[in-house]
């Protein structure tokens, strides 16, 4: 019964993180469109844009922020190989379950600090310090969102490798092709 609600835990932050992960890359293109405008205006035109630069910040930071809970579920963040790779599978459960309690950790405090720092962004006013001057608080509305994405991912990922140390199996065995088994 508790290994089947972790599956079920496990599926839904799988699916919500890939949707949200494929979603966000959308926006790729029109962050290459909006750079190249500004490009093709200061240049080609002597007209730049007042909002080109901030536009393409915040667009890259949606990017960067929101995929990296898909980046996390792809095993695609860095990772020292050294040590990792020479232990077994169990092992490398056991690094997992450390590091990502710290990753949790740490993602607890950044959304709890965005949700104030959203706050005080619409009490405040807060502004871009540029010619534009976009607002602010949708950007800490966006970490907010990411940093949950992300304590999802690494829940779901401790789960796994929880389940993995002591039963020497996987949660959701189609998601780690990259462990051998412990035989």
């Amino acid at each position: 019964m508790l290994l089947t609600a972790m599956r079920l835990y496990c599926h839904a932050v799988r699916r919500v993180v890939e949707f949200v992960g494929k979603s966000v890359s959308y926006v790729m293109p029109a962050l290459a469109f909006v750079v190249a405008f500004e490009v093709f205006s200061r240049y080609f035109l002597n007209k730049p844009t007042i909002w080109a630069y901030d536009l393409s910040l915040f667009m890259f930071g949606y990017i960067a922020a929101l995929g990296g809970a898909y980046a996390q579920q792809r095993r695609g963040h860095i990772n020292v190989d050294i040590l990792y790779n020479k232990v077994p599978p169990r092992i490398r459960s056991l690094f997992n379950l450390f590091s990502f309690a710290l990753g949790i950790f740490f993602l607890v405090i950044v959304c709890k600090m965005s949700v104030g720092k959203f706050e005080e962004a619409i009490e405040f006013n807060y502004r871009r310090q540029s010619e534009w001057a976009p607002h602010m608080h949708h950007f800490w509305v966006m970490i907010c969102i990411a940093s949950s994405l992300l304590i999802a991912q690494l829940s779901s990922d401790w789960l796994d490798d929880a389940v993995h140390l002591f039963t020497g199996k996987r949660l959701l065995p189609e998601l780690n092709v990259d462990d051998e088994d412990d035989a």
